[in-house]
């Protein structure tokens, strides 16, 4: 469901200007200029069309695994292999 007011006039997506944002665990998503951020969500510092943002979320975000999830597998394979 589209958030109220977030569409252009006329209800056109394509006049929505999009800020990527991150949160804590390293995960991207848009969200319309102008929109109170939710908790925890930060500005990446790109911003344009529903399409430049998601083709920049897709060049930037290789890896989607959370960051506690990454910094679990690191611990686990350093306690499995440490170093000589």
């Amino acid at each position: 469901m589209p958030v109220e007011g977030s569409f252009g006039a006329g209800g056109d997506e394509t006049a929505v200007v999009y800020d990527v944002v991150i949160n804590h665990e390293e995960q991207y998503s848009i969200w319309p200029v102008g929109r109170p951020l939710p908790a925890g969500w930060t500005a990446v510092g790109f911003r344009g069309s529903k399409s430049q943002a998601l083709d920049h979320i897709e060049k930037v975000w290789t890896d989607i695994t959370p960051l506690s999830a990454r910094q679990a597998t690191a611990r686990t394979r350093k306690q499995e292999w440490p170093s000589a």
